[in-house]
């Protein structure tokens, strides 16, 4: 009997939009791979399970992310975990106990069940984390790179379980493992989002976003053979490259023409979207991902005509004609709970605060686009200082490296190891002591662990921290 030289990949998520895609990819390599995809109890009549019943490549296990049994029952026996699974915004913002449960613990139990079945140095796991780990990053400092500073916006649940399963997967103790900081996905649904969280983003702010057809092929190129052994135990920033780093207001515009539209703003004002306190930015470092693992391969053009030919016919003939339709639907929404119109008439200082700096602040923006400024941040790349020399290879930091980026950060290496995956402890400018390996530290731009998730914190660490100052102005 012959031996299959197949490789079996458990995927989690597999009914969302990245996870969807992902299955879709893998199934076309089914000469390749055999997929076991989590479903949840609730979900096995999804359009993806119906989509995939029956095909001999797929496997589904029913289970949750918040089972330790099922992630053992998962993981058992396979080469690679694509963990893309989870809660996301707005929803995880909605309900942060239960996306604690999800996102750490699933992550949690994903790394023990590994451990807990021997295949610490066999199966490979491939970590999806979110740029929304780095939080707004509004010009000047709109440039980014892994190793920055982890800056989590004000009520951004999500960005927190983020940030703390990233940690479990650095810190597990696996011989291979991947950290993918995935952008803004564009995906040809987006026309179906109607949320307040739309609001949230400012007109002016930047993504270099990502199609979905192209996060696909990057999650499974990561199982193939090809995959250099200097890929793992790395984070990334996944970006679709020069082509798609755009100013959001640009996206507008890029959506607007695949429409036929005349006027890309015409359902909106300026005053209804925030000016800070999301996240976004343009990658100085994304195309080291791309020459690891080559994934590239679509436009946002081609991701706007997709969606636009995706649409129903009268949704696209609404659009191109009356363009403006739906102002007052969507100031509806601007109103409603967790709009930022409606922070305004309930006096919400703390999120107005957050969202706009001060009433008086958005007062200042203007109420018609003749009199918005759309701004065009620089595109010359500018790195923020990391404290240490980020030239340096991994394997040779010395006990001087995490000193002096821990001066940088207004703490202290208090003692421990220097190898990357050592236990280094440390003190930061509030006097909080930890313990966090190297790479975590360095490479993954983590630092104490209760300021990091700690936004309250946020103004006395930049006082105290010139590494964390360069992205927490006074103001922005």
């Amino acid at each position: 009997m012959a031996i299959s030289t197949k490789k079996t990949v458990f995927l989690t998520g597999a009914t969302g939009t990245m996870g969807s895609a992902t299955l879709a990819e893998l199934a076309r390599r089914a000469d390749r791979f055999r997929i076991r995809a989590l479903v949840r109890p609730d979900e096995q009549a999804h359009p993806v399970v119906k989509r995939f019943e029956g095909n001999p490549a797929v496997e589904w296990l029913v289970g949750d992310l918040t089972s330790a049994e099922d992630m053992r029952r998962g993981v058992a026996g396979v080469d690679q975990v694509l963990h893309i699974g989870g809660m996301v915004s707005p929803y995880a913002d909605r309900f942060p106990e239960l996306t604690m449960q999800v996102n750490v613990g699933g992550a949690r139990n994903i790394v023990e069940a590994i451990k807990a079945a021997g295949q610490a140095d066999s199966t490979a796991l491939v970590y999806i984390g979110t740029v929304a780990q780095t939080g707004h990053r509004n010009a000047p400092v709109h440039w980014g790179r892994t190793g920055d500073p982890i800056k989590i916006s004000r009520y951004d649940h999500y960005a927190v379980s983020k940030t703390q399963a990233e940690a479990i997967v650095a810190q597990s103790g696996l011989k291979r493992w991947v950290s993918l900081r995935q952008t803004g996905i564009a995906h040809r649904n987006m026309w179906k989002i109607f949320d307040p969280i739309i609001f949230h983003n400012p007109f002016n702010g930047v993504f270099e976003w990502v199609t979905v057809g192209d996060s696909a092929r990057l999650a499974a190129n990561t199982c193939e053979d090809a995959v250099p052994e200097t890929f793992w135990k790395q984070f990334y920033n996944i970006g679709g490259g020069e082509k798609l780093r755009v100013v959001n207001h640009e996206f507008a515009r890029i959506t607007a023409r695949a429409l036929k539209q005349a006027d890309a703003f015409a359902s909106y004002r300026p005053h209804w979207s925030a000016t800070r306190n999301f996240h976004g930015q343009w990658y100085a470092d994304s195309d080291r991902l791309e020459a690891a693992v080559p994934f590239r391969s679509e436009t946002l053009e081609d991701w706007a005509e997709d969606m636009v030919a995706s649409m129903p016919a009268l949704v696209r003939l609404i659009a191109r004609l009356f363009p403006g339709a739906g102002r007052k639907r969507m100031e509806k929404l601007a109103r409603g709970p967790g709009g930022t119109l409606h922070w305004f008439a309930h006096d919400d200082r703390e999120h107005i605060e957050a969202y706009f700096g001060s009433r008086e602040a958005w007062e200042r923006i203007p109420r018609e686009w003749a009199g918005f400024e759309f701004r065009q941040p620089s595109r010359e790349v500018s790195l923020l200082d990391h404290g240490y020399d980020t030239d340096k290879a991994d394997a040779d930091w010395a006990a001087g490296d995490l000193s002096s980026a821990a001066q940088f950060r207004g703490g202290a290496f208090v003692g421990g190891s220097n190898e990357p995956d050592g236990d280094a402890h440390f003190r930061c400018a509030l006097g909080h002591e930890f313990t966090m390996s190297p790479r975590l530290y360095l490479r993954g731009g983590h630092w104490c662990p209760t300021c990091m998730v700690d936004q309250a914190s946020y103004d006395a660490n930049r006082a105290a921290n010139p590494f964390f100052a360069q992205v927490w102005p006074d103001r922005d």
